[in-house]
């Protein structure tokens, strides 16, 4: 019994690199469209929407903002402007996630400070922190979906998720301890497929 191969499913071509101009505009839109978590519009916006880049370059810029200090998104956008149009493009990329959100947040909190006692503004808050998690929770999904299936993968992202989001460990030790044995585990396969 003969098998016919699947074909190769290609990934779309990617789109040239921004201008400093275009990144200022896409962050700002970014981070105006990102309450409670701006990640899933950063993904959306660069793999999806503009080309920019494909998951897998994605998830290995992610990651390494991830393990810098700093908020990852921040990181982000640094590493993103940086790399398709340098430091301006960092710059601009920066001043459009937190300068133009930032003047609507203020805004925001002088309102919430004036009516927080309202039930309304109250309720309003937890139906968008369940909005922000779901939202996070979907992001996670397709990122995963975009890397190589291996038992070591699976073994590290599950005792992340055990330890950080059931038992509660602070993030700080975990990754400690976590990056450097999935470095190792990767370092080992890769030497041993090349042999």
């Amino acid at each position: 019994m003969s098998s016919t191969p699947l074909p190769a499913v290609s990934e779309p071509e990617l789109a040239p690199p921004p201008n400093a101009r275009a990144l200022f505009f896409e962050f700002a839109r970014m981070g105006l469209s990102g309450f409670g978590g701006v990640l899933p519009f950063v993904r959306r916006s660069v793999v999806e929407r503009n080309r920019w880049l494909n998951d897998r370059d994605f998830v290995e810029i992610l990651s390494l903002g991830q393990v810098l200090p700093g908020p990852n998104v921040i990181n982000l956008a640094l590493m993103l402007g940086l790399r398709f149009a340098g430091l301006r493009g960092a710059v601009a990329a920066f001043c459009g996630l937190v300068l133009v959100p930032m003047v609507v947040v203020l805004c925001a909190m002088a309102l919430y400070l004036r009516y927080q006692d309202v039930t309304a503004v109250r309720q309003m808050l937890a139906g968008m922190t369940a909005v922000s998690a779901g939202l996070v929770l979907s992001t996670g999904f397709k990122l995963a979906q975009s890397q190589p299936r291996s038992v070591r993968a699976i073994v590290i992202g599950v005792a992340a998720f055990v330890l950080i989001g059931l038992m509660r460990w602070p993030l700080l030790p975990v990754m400690a301890v976590l990056v450097p044995v999935a470095l190792i585990l990767e370092h080992r396969a890769s030497r041993k497929e090349g042999a």
